[in-house]
């Protein structure tokens, strides 16, 4: 008998999101970033463990919220109304996607990028 490969479905998500033209005032508030990702983490019916926030001098905010399933993070650029975020989440429950879009939202940004790569597939023999 012949084996043949099969794929096995992903062990997670890995959204990248890059924001252009966003709104300045949002990405340098450290209390507007905190209360993104905190609703994110809820779009994506995640689990929230932890929340950092770090404003920067004279202007940047990064926040990373370490979830259950792995984690959220944001780093902004207010002089040039860009925000990088990236949401990883592990298993099948969560909607990784949610976040990304709410977060858009939030941010209001007028030119979003999003790229999306399922995470830990491999091919069985059987």
């Amino acid at each position: 008998m012949k084996k043949s490969l099969s794929l096995v479905p992903p062990n997670g998500i890995h959204i990248i999101l890059d924001l252009y033209e966003c709104v300045e005032s949002l990405l340098n508030s450290p209390e507007k970033i905190e209360q993104i990702l905190k609703e994110a983490v809820k779009e994506a019916k995640a689990t929230l463990i932890d929340l950092k926030i770090h404003k920067f001098s004279p202007q940047g905010v990064s926040g990373f919220a370490l979830i259950s399933e792995s984690h959220i993070s944001i780093h902004t650029w207010p002089e040039k109304k860009y925000a990088g975020i990236d949401i990883y989440t592990c298993g099948n429950k969560t909607f990784p996607e949610k976040a990304a879009d709410f977060i858009i939202k939030k941010l209001k940004s007028q030119k979003p990028s999003l790229i999306k790569i399922e995470r830990g597939i491999y091919a069985e023999k059987f």
